[in-house]
């Protein structure tokens, strides 16, 4: 009988995620596995629900066969010779997560990492990105009410909206916020303000969760292309929303026409071409996946100049959180109860809360933490179609030659202490 472990998170203390459910462990024990819960006292889900459910409570999970966890596992709770599955954070070569990696093939650990179980067209499969989406653009516009009447006096609707985790669920959010809209749809927002546009970069699964929040607003969609020549049609109880795509966002250097599977190819090859829209941006939001040879969108000269020239752009709401990634106002996380912080341009430094010179940068690092149930329920069930086959499989084998499906197989870091041909980039950021 193979037999499954559940790490508690250990994290931080906002870390109350699942990556599998009581419904769907008492699936699999159903089907003929056991399932040892480490005991969690802030667990979203009890203990008892788990043992209502048929899992067996307990510390020790040596004696599993496959462990699985959210948020990274370290130091005397790996187990050397055996798979393990969780969100790694290694794949860009993070410098904080190389000794874990380390010790990864130290150990001989069979590590898979949620985020690239993916299909043919390298679409991510097993996410939490939707909530972040939510939760990150709930955390923007909560600090951008704060801003405004901490910072410069103005009230606004936006005061009302409360950080993500004070809500009890996302509907009871999104119903919230929705009343805000129907104000600003009526009353209008202060015409310093106006027109108030929100700059939305990406089109994937968190910018689908940031447009999740804001369909509940009276929004106005218009073309990056367009923000100039439609100022004149704009009005103060409207949010005029422009959705960034690659194409809006990058140019080549040489000044050679945009082809997208060149950029994917080629991202050095490219450079920002925000400047150009940044002036009409009231509210940029960030939420596209970014990697090291990819461009600066938001480079600190930029921010210097904008801060000097006084641009409207009261907050960026970074809900990606690649530190000096690409937007360098970035420079450290938030937690969900202080989102916020100032970033000064001309010093490059920070404050925090809602009040000095700068720009206001929401970076909550963990963002799906603030709804954990229902992130929770959704990434279960995203997983558990593969929980079986992963259950099953001989580990004693090469990854290439297991009966995993190839979703797992691309999902594969290291494998009997060897990174995998696809990870071999990594040895590196070893060094």
């Amino acid at each position: 009988m193979k037999r499954l472990g559940i790490k508690r998170e250990t994290k931080n203390i906002w870390e109350r995620r699942v990556p599998l459910n009581p419904e769907a462990v008492k699936e699999l024990i159903g089907k003929g596995f056991e399932v040892i819960v480490q005991p969690s006292a802030k667990r979203i889900y009890k203990d008892e629900e788990y043992k209502a459910a048929g899992a067996i409570l307990s510390h020790d999970l040596s004696t599993c066969d496959f462990l699985i966890g959210v948020k990274e596992i370290y130091g005397n709770h790996l187990h050397p010779n055996k798979p393990h599955l969780y969100f790694s954070h290694v794949i860009k070569g993070q410098s904080y997560n190389m000794p874990m990696l380390k010790q990864v093939l130290r150990d001989k650990i069979t590590l898979l990492d949620y985020e690239k179980i993916t299909d043919a067209q390298n679409r991510r499969l097993v996410f939490f990105g939707k909530f972040a989406g939510i939760a990150g653009m709930i955390d923007t516009l909560h600090g951008l009410g704060q801003r405004l009447q901490q910072q410069m006096g103005i009230a606004t609707p936006f005061t009302q909206i409360k950080s993500a985790y004070q809500y009890d669920s996302v509907e009871a959010a999104l119903a919230h916020i929705s009343e805000v809209g129907k104000e600003i749809a009526v009353k209008g927002l202060p015409s310093e303000l106006c027109p108030f546009r929100i700059f939305l970069m990406g089109y994937g699964n968190v910018s689908q969760g940031s447009r999740l929040v804001l369909n509940a607003l009276p929004i106005v969609e218009i073309a990056p292309e367009d923000l100039a020549k439609k100022q004149s049609e704009m009005d103060n109880v409207h949010i005029y929303l422009s959705t960034f795509k690659e194409k809006d966002m990058v140019k080549r250097k040489d000044g050679s026409a945009f082809v997208l599977k060149d950029y994917y190819r080629n991202p050095q090859l490219y450079q920002s071409r925000m400047e150009e829209y940044l002036p009409y941006a009231s509210v940029y939001v960030n939420a596209i996946y970014w990697a090291p040879n990819c461009p600066v969108f938001l480079p600190r000269q930029l921010l210097q100049k904008m801060q000097k020239e006084n641009y409207k752009l009261i907050i960026i709401g970074d809900i990606t959180c690649d530190i000096r990634g690409s937007v360098a106002a970035t420079i450290k996380p938030t937690w969900p109860d202080h989102p916020v912080f100032i970033y000064d341009a001309e010093t490059d430094r920070e404050t925090d809360g809602f009040q000095g010179k700068g720009f206001a940068v929401m970076a909550v690092d963990n963002l799906p933490c603030e709804f954990p149930k229902e992130a929770s329920d959704n990434f279960s069930h995203a997983l558990m179609p593969f929980m079986e086959m992963m259950l099953l499989n001989d580990y004693s084998k090469p990854i290439a030659e297991s009966d995993l499906p190839a979703e797992i197989k691309k999902a594969c870091i290291a494998h009997q202490g060897k990174l995998q041909a696809d990870y071999l980039y990594l040895a590196e950021y070893l060094k």
